[in-house]
Parts: C-alpha cells; sequence; structure tokens
C-alpha cells in the first residue's frame, strides 16, 4: 500500500489545474444540503447526486471520483460491505467515504471535548505534520489504523503540537483503506456550518482529498466562511465604519437574546447557571424573547461549538457585566439617538443594585457595606477589579441618562473598596464576606499588602481617582498615587500576571492616564509614556496588539506545560512569544479604552494614532454572518491577524478563543468606539456627573 506522503509526491508530478472551473464530474452519494456538494458546484463541478452508496458505487463509471457522504451523521456510521469494497476496487473508483468504515462491528461513537485534529502526514504545503486543525465539538467513533493523516487528540500548542503526541490518547479522523478508498471517523463535509477552523487549512485539505480522487491539482478559487471579519486587512473602511460599529456591537446584544426575559428564564437561565462554576448550556432558539433588563442580560457564549454549527451559552448573572451593558447601551443610544437602548441600560443599573447590594451589602453598619457582589451564585465575594468595572459602568450610564438616583449608592461602592483597601493601595485579588465579618473593615484598610498585580488592583484606582475629581478628598488620591508608585517601581520583574503580561500593561495605561489628568506632574507623564511604550512594543501594523507571556514564575495561568494539561485550566491564546494573536478578552479592550483616555489626557500624536490603528483593527475584525445570527456584530476573544482569522490556542477552560463577553469584551470596546467617533473620553464625558458631589456625609459615616 502506498504510504499518504507518497501519493500525494505522484499528485505533485500530475498537469497543474489553475482554479476549478468545470474541471470535472465526481458522483457523490448525498442528501445534496452539504456544504461540500454546494461549494464543488460553485467552484464548477458536474455532481451526480445519488440516494444512497450502493447506488453510488454502481452507477459511477470506471475511474470515477466518488464522494460517500453520510447524512445520518452522528446517528450511524456508514457501514462499507465487502461487496462495497469489491466494487470499488474492480471499477478501480477513487472514493472519499466519511463517517464510514469497513468491517461488521459497528464502532463506538465519541464526543470531542478539547480534542484537536492533528496533521501526522504532509498533505500538502499548507498542511505539514504536527499541524493543528478543528473540528469543534462534533462526533468520531475509534478505530485502530497504523498510518492515519490526520488524528484526534488533545494536544498543546497554538498552530502545531508542540509536545508532538506524547503522552496522551490518539486515534484515526482520516486514514487510508487501499489506493482507492480513503475513510475519516467524523463527518467533515459539512465545514461551513459547523465552522471548522482553520479555514484555509481545511481549504488545503478537501484541496488535496479532490486532487486524490480526479487525478488533477486541484486549485480552489474560493472558500464559503459563514462567520468571518467585517473587513480584510488592507480593505479601505468607509467614513460610517466605526458608527456602524457601535450600533452593531449593541445590537449583537439582541441577535443573541442576551437580555434575560421571563418568558425563557426558568427553562434556561435557573436550569443551566447552577452553582456558576460551569454555567454551560446549548444556545437559545432563534425565536425568543428579548428582556428589557429588568432581569439582567447573560455573559455571552462559551468557545464550544456543537456538531450542528451552534455555540454554547453561558448562563450566568454578575455584577459587572450589568453595569458595563448598561454603559455601552446607554453610550450607543446616545451617539446613534436610539432612547430604546437607554431604556434597557437604566433596568439594568436598577437591576444590578436590587440584585448584587441586597443584604449585608445594604446593613450599614455591615463591613461589607456597599460593595457589589461577583455574582448571583456567589454573594459573598467581592473581586476588586470587578467591582471597578461595575462602578466605572454604572457612573457613565447614569450621566448620559441624565439621573442622580443612583449617585449615592455609586459613591459608596467606591468608598466600600476603598476602607477595604490596604494602606498602600491594594486590596489583593479578592475578599470574602465571611472574613470581612469576622476581621471588620478596619484590618483591611489597615494592612501593609503590596500587590503589583494590575489585573486585580489598577482599574480600581481609576475609581478611586475619578472620585477624587469629583470631591477633592485627598486620602483617595494618596492611597491611588500609592499604589501606582509601587507598581511602577515593581516593573517588570516585581509583576504577577494573569494570562499574560500584555495584559497587565493594559490595564495599566486607565489609571496612569487619570493620574496625570489630576496630578500633571513630569514624573506621572513619565510614567505613562513609559507605559503606553511598552504597550505599544507590540502593536503591529495593522493595529492589533501581540499576547506576550511574562516571567513563567510570576504569571497564574501560563504557558501549557504537557498534552494533558490543555483544556484543564485557565491559559493564554499563544504558546510561545511571538505567537500573531490578539486578546479582546483580557488586552485590547482594557487597551483600548486606556489609549483613547491616555490620548485625550496628553494629546500625544503617538497615543492618538495607535488608539486610531487599534480602533480601525477592532472595527474590521468585529464578526459579521449571516447565517450565525448570535454572533454578528460580537467580538470574539482571540484573532489571528497573521492569517486573518479567530483561531489561537483553545486551551482555555472557561473563555477559550470563540468566546464572546457581553461585558469585558463588547462594552468596553463598543463605548470606547462611541466616544472616540465624538471626539472625546470618559473623562471629559463625565466631568457633569454629580455623583459623589452631594454625598459627602458618606465619608463620614463609612470612613469613621
Amino acid at each position: 500500500m502506498l504510504k499518504s506522503v507518497e501519493l500525494f509526491c505522484l499528485l505533485a508530478l500530475l498537469p497543474l489545474a489553475v482554479g476549478c472551473s468545470g474541471s470535472g464530474t465526481i458522483w457523490c452519494c448525498s442528501d445534496g444540503d452539504n456544504d461540500l456538494v454546494s461549494f464543488l458546484r460553485d467552484e464548477g463541478y458536474r455532481i451526480h447526486l445519488l440516494e444512497d452508496v450502493q447506488a453510488a458505487l454502481d452507477k459511477a463509471p470506471e475511474g470515477a471520483a466518488v464522494l460517500l457522504l453520510n447524512g445520518c451523521y452522528p446517528d450511524s456510521v456508514m457501514m462499507l460491505s465487502g461487496d462495497q469494497l469489491c466494487t470499488i476496487e474492480e471499477k478501480g473508483l477513487k472514493v472519499f467515504a466519511e463517517y464510514a468504515c469497513t468491517g461488521s462491528e459497528i464502532p463506538q461513537v465519541h464526543e470531542i471535548e478539547y480534542e484537536r485534529v492533528v496533521v501526522t502526514d504532509s498533505l500538502s504545503p499548507e498542511l505539514k505534520p504536527m499541524d493543528l486543525l478543528s473540528v469543534n465539538r462534533g462526533y468520531y467513533f475509534r478505530i485502530e489504523d497504523d498510518d492515519p493523516a490526520m488524528v484526534i487528540a488533545r494536544v498543546a500548542g497554538f498552530d502545531r503540537a508542540v509536545y508532538g503526541l506524547e503522552g496522551t490518547p490518539y486515534y484515526p479522523l482520516v486514514y487510508k483503506e487501499n489506493d482507492n478508498l480513503w475513510l475519516s471517523t467524523s463527518q467533515l463535509s459539512d465545514f461551513a456550518r459547523v465552522r471548522f477552523m482553520p479555514e484555509m487549512k481545511w481549504k488545503s485539505f478537501w484541496e488535496t482529498v479532490i486532487s486524490g480522487l480526479t487525478g488533477k491539482n486541484v486549485v480552489f478559487g474560493s472558500w464559503p466562511w459563514t462567520v468571518h471579519p467585517s473587513y480584510g486587512r488592507d480593505t479601505e473602511l468607509p467614513d460610517t465604519a466605526r458608527a456602524a460599529s457601535v450600533r452593531r456591537g449593541v445590537e449583537w446584544f439582541y441577535n443573541g437574546h442576551f437580555l434575560v426575559d421571563p418568558s425563557w428564564k426558568s427553562g434556561w437561565l435557573d436550569k443551566y447557571q447552577g452553582d456558576g462554576l460551569m454555567p454551560v448550556g446549548p444556545g437559545l432558539p432563534a425565536g425568543a424573547a428579548d428582556g428589557d433588563g429588568t432581569s439582567g442580560i447573560l455573559e455571552g457564549h462559551c468557545s464550544a461549538i456543537y456538531a450542528d454549527g451552534k455555540q454554547a451559552y453561558r448562563y450566568w448573572l454578575r455584577c459587572d457585566v450589568q453595569g458595563e451593558a448598561a454603559m455601552a447601551l446607554a453610550a450607543a443610544g446616545e451617539l446613534l439617538g436610539e432612547d430604546r437602548y437607554k431604556n434597557v441600560a437604566s433596568n439594568l443599573i436598577d437591576y444590578a443594585f436590587r440584585t448584587f447590594r441586597s443584604g449585608p451589602r445594604d446593613d450599614a453598619e455591615s463591613p461589607s457595606y456597599g460593595l457589589l457582589s461577583w455574582s448571583v451564585t456567589n454573594k459573598g465575594t467581592y473581586y476588586g477589579d470587578d467591582n471597578a468595572r461595575a462602578i466605572l459602568g454604572m457612573i457613565m450610564a447614569a450621566d448620559i441618562l441624565g439621573s442622580s438616583r443612583w449617585d449615592r449608592k455609586i459613591t459608596e461602592a467606591i468608598l466600600a473598596n476603598f476602607r477595604t483597601s490596604g494602606k498602600y493601595g491594594f486590596r489583593g485579588d479578592l475578599i470574602l464576606d465571611e472574613d470581612l465579618k469576622k476581621n471588620g473593615w478596619e484590618y483591611y484598610h489597615s494592612r501593609d499588602l503590596v500587590n503589583p498585580h494590575p489585573h486585580f488592583e489598577s482599574w480600581m484606582w481609576a475609581c478611586y481617582l475619578w472620585l477624587y475629581r469629583q470631591t477633592g478628598y485627598a486620602p483617595l488620591l494618596d492611597l491611588a498615587e500609592k499604589g501606582i508608585s509601587d507598581t511602577m517601581e515593581a516593573y517588570p520583574s516585581g509583576w504577577s500576571w494573569t494570562n499574560g503580561l500584555q495584559q497587565e500593561r493594559a490595564r495599566m495605561i486607565l489609571p496612569l492616564a487619570w493620574l496625570y489628568r489630576v496630578s500633571p506632574t513630569e514624573e506621572h507623564l513619565a510614567w505613562l509614556d513609559m507605559m503606553t511604550g511598552e504597550l505599544l512594543r507590540n502593536q503591529v501594523e495593522c493595529g492589533a496588539i501581540r499576547e506576550e507571556l511574562g516571567d513563567p514564575g510570576k504569571g497564574m495561568f501560563g504557558k501549557i506545560a504537557s498534552n494533558d494539561a490543555y483544556g484543564k485550566a485557565e491559559a493564554p491564546l499563544i504558546f510561545d512569544n511571538g505567537d500573531p494573536v490578539s486578546d479582546m478578552l483580557y488586552t485590547c479592550n482594557f487597551a483600548f479604552f486606556g489609549l483613547n483616555e491616555a490620548a485625550c489626557a496628553t494629546g500625544d500624536p503617538e497615543i492618538v494614532r495607535a488608539a486610531e490603528k487599534l480602533s480601525d483593527f477592532l472595527t474590521r475584525i468585529q464578526v459579521r454572518s449571516e447565517s450565525v445570527k448570535d454572533v454578528d456584530g460580537a467580538w470574539f476573544r482571540a484573532f489571528n491577524f497573521r492569517d486573518w482569522n479567530y483561531w489561537a490556542s483553545d486551551a482555555d477552560s472557561g473563555w477559550g478563543a470563540s468566546s464572546t463577553l457581553t461585558g469585558w469584551i463588547q462594552s468596553w470596546i463598543v463605548v470606547t468606539q462611541a466616544l472616540m467617533e465624538e471626539g472625546t473620553s470618559y473623562w471629559d464625558e463625565t466631568s457633569g456627573s454629580g455623583t459623589g458631589k452631594y454625598d459627602k456625609d458618606v465619608f463620614d459615616e463609612m470612613l469613621k
């Protein structure tokens, strides 16, 4: 039997066929509702559709190209009989049979979880051994084969299996039964509907297969994508592109039905939310009703894409997301003149305070008074960075809405975090209510804690600086400046990082910009210049900001150490520094907001240009899809700016490459796009806010 590599060396000697128009006839067992069939027709192939396998083999002439596509996937595996194998051999047919096997024993079917496709043979110049692809959460059966062309395995790496297949079980995906018959253990022909990635590698795979069947060196003239970036890398953006991205970005809340409606709350949210550890379930029906904000808004999508092409949802209600989404809706409503967005924003703020300030957080004698719960399933957990983003979202939304009814609660929320920050300005990663009750808030306020970890600390300093601007209360400035000073002094070797060092730099831009606003010293400007310079070392020509890992000893979630560890914890999108990936969950979103604030604070032309480049990049990569409406208008977490697709390491167990988030990702990008479209900043936009200005008695009551 010819090895796969020998077969493709022989194919390389065949005459080249540039394009595929009218380039052949293929006999096909399929119901016709199939991505590959439709695509080959568009490419100029003549497709003879037959009702079953036997008919296709009987009617195909000698030496013909035959596709046996399984329309019963995943319910039943196609079993090729001994007589059918004889027919293939006797007629010299060139056959590709998917989700099919030989023999009499029906194999056991498995669902893919974190496994990926690994190329094990040199199939083409674009498909080399250890290259990685994905068939998402499809189904496959397990068989034995000594020489597979592609296998399914849990492996670490960005676009290559960096540890090979060491220490991990692997099973054939594509293999040769003999010289005339290719078999696959999963359905591969519905690649567009199920969103196989990377798309160009799957294009190369099918070029290789059709070349082998037809005896021609096939190069397809196109490739169907159901989900793709809004613009190409070099496409000239229309003048209306940024404003359109704001509208599409906020309409995505409705495309995905993320606003909770009572009509589906019990059957979907309550069913899948559970204890919040893994609140993942299937997507809502296309006709699901949209809520009005009074019942909150969901997180977004999990990265998992099922075998039917639908993406999993995260059915969880978090406080930060409510405040952030309220801000995005209010800002979009202001820019676009849409009162319906503003009404939902108002309802979300009411919902957030009603839900996440209940219990001891609303008792003035409680040490947790004023704090905001992390989520509905973790009422007693207080993350400072989550509180900060919820607060910042509510401040801007309230200001745009022209309402003062939340001012006092917002002031209380900032001071509740202030009084649980140590004397050097650090709160630590989180505080639990049970510890707060036991120790009292004064214990936390007098701690000697130093924690140079911007992911958790820095945006609360921005809240202190903003409230200082409103009130002139000097301890707010003093505490923020202490934390910022110690953190800048510790850079970079003393910094802790979460999923990457670049995200920590991104988080520092905002407090540095606002520190310069309230205290415009040469030192503060130098800090801001240094940190923006460090961040922008990794901004590439298209505007993307490349991810970067730091000292492994300082990282919470660093490089995946083995194949077995893949998919078992939080993780970066890259494997090595230099991988061409941007992260919209942890880096670009927060960098974008911070850079606009820095640009408006300093007028520095380099920072202005960097913010504009990043705005254009985010406009280009916003998701567009006619067929998958629940992702149309979103930003996925990952983007590969080299290949211009949504591909990265999908090792993160909760927030993989294709995940979305109504708060962290979507809201900060939408808001910054809106601010830049209006030529302003958050700082300037909220300068007329009444928050803090008329609530000075709160300082005496909470800090006595």
